[in-house]
């Protein structure tokens, strides 16, 4: 344990120093930093849940760590040149799925009725504020947003009946994911702002981190 939390330790700290350095690059550059560190970052994310072997189950490692590869998948996207716009989401759509799957493992038999809510509510308040601004993005975009708000109350219900470390680890993550994304929509599709790629850039690479994390199992059983 102690090895893993020093190799846990020293990939954040080079994912921090990384993600520094591709934000700065992002407004300073230059733009070959950009290509380097945004992908550096989400390898260091992705060895602190692949390098985990007290996971929380096999199958919950798999598809947390096959959503990162998605995630990774399109954060190159929407770094490339031209409008890959749609390919990034695609990729992000899939890594949501995949993130779904894993937090609702082994729950889906049980239900608190209300959980849904705050998720669903937040959706159509995303929903109605960006839709005069989406044009022909409307369809896409409001499929993701269901993706994405359904992710987050799988990990907000899967906390909810387990109360574990790890579970409490990925909701975090599924909250600030949505919240990043949150940001980059109205960058992308309202007025954009100065301080848009510090807050979207952020939120993520957190986001992604404890999700990540949320991998190992923190003493309280496995599922």
């Amino acid at each position: 344990m102690k090895a893993l939390n020093k190799t846990a330790g020293l990939l954040t700290a080079l994912a921090v120093i990384s993600a520094i350095a591709h934000i700065r690059a992002e407004y300073l550059g230059p733009a070959y930093h950009i290509y380097i560190f945004k992908p550096l970052t989400m390898v260091f994310i992705l060895l602190i849940a692949l390098l985990t072997t007290k996971a929380v189950s096999a199958r919950y490692k798999i598809l947390i760590v096959i959503g990162l590869l998605f995630s990774m998948a399109g954060d190159i996207f929407l770094m490339l040149p031209g409008d890959m716009f749609i390919a990034g989401l695609v990729s992000f759509l899939v890594a949501h799925i995949f993130y779904i799957a894993a937090f609702g493992a082994g729950h889906w038999r049980r239900f608190v009725w209300w959980s849904p809510l705050p998720f669903a509510l937040y959706g159509l308040l995303l929903v109605i504020l960006l839709a005069p601004s989406l044009g022909p993005m409307l369809a896409p975009v409001l499929v993701y947003i269901v993706v994405i708000m359904t992710m987050a109350w799988r990990a907000w219900e899967r906390w909810l009946q387990t109360r574990r470390k790890d579970a409490l680890l990925a909701l975090i993550g599924a909250i600030l994911f949505a919240i990043s994304d949150s940001f980059l929509a109205f960058n992308k599709f309202q007025d954009p702002f100065l301080a848009a790629r510090l807050l979207t850039l952020t939120t993520y690479f957190t986001a992604q981190w404890f999700i990540a994390l949320s991998v190992y199992a923190h003493g309280r059983g496995r599922q």
